[in-house]
């Protein structure tokens, strides 16, 4: 049995980071399966050696020693720590990190909760390309927008806007935009908020077939597979909240009974 207990970030880490969680493994390996999220992720398994999970474009599976207590990080799209090459060059790659002085400040730190608020506390950042922060935050759910037509609202060509979002996201501005619907149609799903007969048409999607298609790109499972046997809510058991609130519309945000508030 894994445990698992994601929260949001601290205040001041709110503009580049998404959440950040403890995770526990039992007496048995555990299988993870890692999503395209559109960002990167740092993994520090307490008392091992740090990872850099680089940006996805497939489901990437990783086997979890038993007995392994790890915190990690994920990243807003645009933002990551300091790296010593652009993040195209480290799509679907699982690296690690060379960082010795704060894998030792997480190890030492006496508990798996002191461990993520040292770390929150020395987390590595690099600044966000300002044009590239306004064409992911353009391209979030619910926000159907013409690539091309972004770039030019940015003052730039498709080409200059592709290089950019591909030296500080890693993928192209299209790649990005697929991504980000997939989490809108994950946050949905893992806030129980629409029927499986209009949870496609609420994500963007035209149909049930092309939500369909692209988790099978994108993760290796049917909606159903991925969710537990249940298109309509997450039955993981896990609290996501933190995670899928910045992928829900503001009507669904503010608007259900049960449903965290941004003021978390």
């Amino acid at each position: 049995m894994t445990e698992y207990v994601e929260r949001l970030p601290v205040p001041e880490l709110a503009g580049i980071v998404r959440t950040v969680w403890v995770q526990r493994t039992g007496d048995a390996p555990y299988a993870q399966r890692h999503l395209p999220t559109g960002g990167v992720e740092l993994h520090f398994p307490i008392g091992g050696r740090p990872r850099l999970l680089g940006p996805l474009t497939a489901a990437r599976i990783e086997v979890v020693p038993a007995h392994t207590t790890l915190v990690g990080v994920r990243y807003r799209p645009g933002a990551a720590p300091p790296l010593p090459v652009a993040l195209d060059e480290l799509v679907d790659q699982h690296v690690d990190l060379a960082d010795d002085r704060l894998a030792d400040a997480v190890a030492t730190a006496g508990s798996p909760e002191r461990a993520l608020a040292v770390l929150q506390a020395h987390l590595p950042r690099s600044p966000v390309d300002p044009l590239v922060g306004a064409a992911v935050e353009a391209l979030m759910p619910w926000r159907p927008v013409d690539i091309d037509a972004l770039a030019g609202h940015l003052a730039l060509s498709p080409s200059q806007l592709r290089r950019r979002c591909l030296r500080a996201v890693g993928v192209s501005p299209k790649v990005l935009q697929r991504t980000l619907r997939f989490q809108g149609f994950l946050a949905l799903a893992q806030a129980g908020l629409r029927s499986a007969a209009g949870l496609a048409a609420d994500a963007g999607y035209a149909d049930q077939a092309h939500l369909n298609r692209e988790c099978l790109r994108l993760t290796g499972l049917t909606p159903r597979g991925l969710l537990g046997g249940s298109v309509e809510e997450c039955a993981c058991g896990h609290d996501h909240s933190a995670s899928y609130l910045p992928f829900l519309r503001d009507s669904f945000k503010n608007g259900r009974p049960g449903v965290p508030s941004l003021a978390r």
